[in-house]
């Protein structure tokens, strides 16, 4: 069948295997290190083409500068991330664009997708149910193939403490245009009627002068250890959503960790968040301030969410990733 994969990328974050628990890499970045990783344990041989800061061979993974990609001889399957004229470059049978956005017909082609779609033929991966359904024909002509993603190992690994958390910390660990601002205006009146309570989000953020004293702190972005240490400590995530949040790893970090989630279901939420269960669901923003508050403020609440987090860890590795991926593209290849 297949036995060469190439992975290439041209993001402008300097990284390559050993950057996993870097905080400056993203989701896109975290995915491209761990399918490789997982891909490699299963003896296909991988090189991931970039801008990493350092040739070498990280966990049986070849990490290659990205200009290499033109004197690299054929491999089986040819995977670009992100952006599908990196597929112009080197010539393969089975050609495939993992896509983490939704992308309208009009940003594919103020891109300058459209005509290396047309010569290149990718198959698009996409992440979830939403991303399926909002991925549109006109931006995936040539079919596309759902692989849903998970966490790093490192927060699987985790151990967790069966005490429940005391502290009425809430915590809001994506990007500030995902609704940030919606949460800050909901923030006013949970935080007046949770005693104590603090809310902790990414930096970089400008905060109005009547938001400063409504303890709203700032995280430090430095590891992914530090992150861990931040959700192992917050009683819920305030989430909102956005409807060009294609998979959310922030919510599924949250969930590995037993943080109950509070969102709006905006763009794919509603895969991440099971109502009453492991979190809730509002639909407006009176239901998002109460479901809010009934966590931090009701422990017979919290404890029933948090006990119903506990049995779902580990659910989903990056070892199921890899094998839904070889299961689906084994369906298409080409020899």
């Amino acid at each position: 069948m297949f036995k060469k994969i190439y992975f290439i990328e041209n993001s402008n974050i300097a990284f390559n295997g050993d950057s996993l628990t870097s905080s400056k890499i993203r989701g896109a970045e975290k995915i491209i290190i761990n399918i490789a990783n997982q891909l490699a344990s299963l003896n296909y041989k991988v090189s991931v083409f970039n801008n990493t800061p350092t040739e070498k061979k990280i966990n049986n993974v070849n990490w290659f500068s990205l200009n290499k990609i033109y004197t690299a001889d054929q491999p089986d399957l040819l995977i670009a991330s992100s952006d599908a004229r990196l597929l112009d470059n080197i010539k393969c049978n089975n050609k495939y664009l993992w896509s983490h956005s939704v992308q309208n017909l009009e940003k594919f082609i103020r891109k300058k997708q459209l005509f290396s779609f047309i010569r290149n033929k990718p198959i698009v991966i996409v992440d979830g149910e939403y991303h399926f359904k909002n991925r549109s024909f006109l931006t995936s002509p040539f079919g596309k193939i759902t692989v849903p993603l998970a966490v790093d190992d490192i927060f699987i690994n985790t151990k967790i403490s069966s005490d429940f958390v005391n502290k009425k910390k809430a915590i809001f660990t994506s990007q500030s245009y995902r609704n940030l601002s919606f949460l800050i205006e909901c923030w006013d009146k949970i935080f007046k009627n949770s005693i104590n309570s603090q809310l902790l989000i990414n930096p970089p953020y400008e905060l109005k002068n009547s938001d400063k004293n409504k303890n709203i702190k700032f995280r430090e972005m430095s590891s992914t250890e530090n992150l861990i240490k931040d959700l192992l400590e917050s009683r819920v995530m305030l989430l909102p959503g956005h409807n060009s949040e294609v998979y959310c790893l922030a919510a599924e970090e949250a969930r590995e960790l037993c943080v109950p989630i509070v969102t709006m279901g905006y763009g794919c939420l509603k895969e991440r968040v099971i109502h009453g269960v492991t979190g809730f669901i509002a639909n407006s923003k009176d239901e998002f301030i109460n479901h809010s508050l009934s966590i931090l403020n009701d422990d017979k609440v919290y404890k029933k969410l948090r006990s119903n987090l506990f049995k779902l860890r580990s659910i989903r590795t990056y070892k199921d990733v890899a094998k839904d991926f070889i299961n689906q593209v084994s369906k298409n290849f080409k020899i």
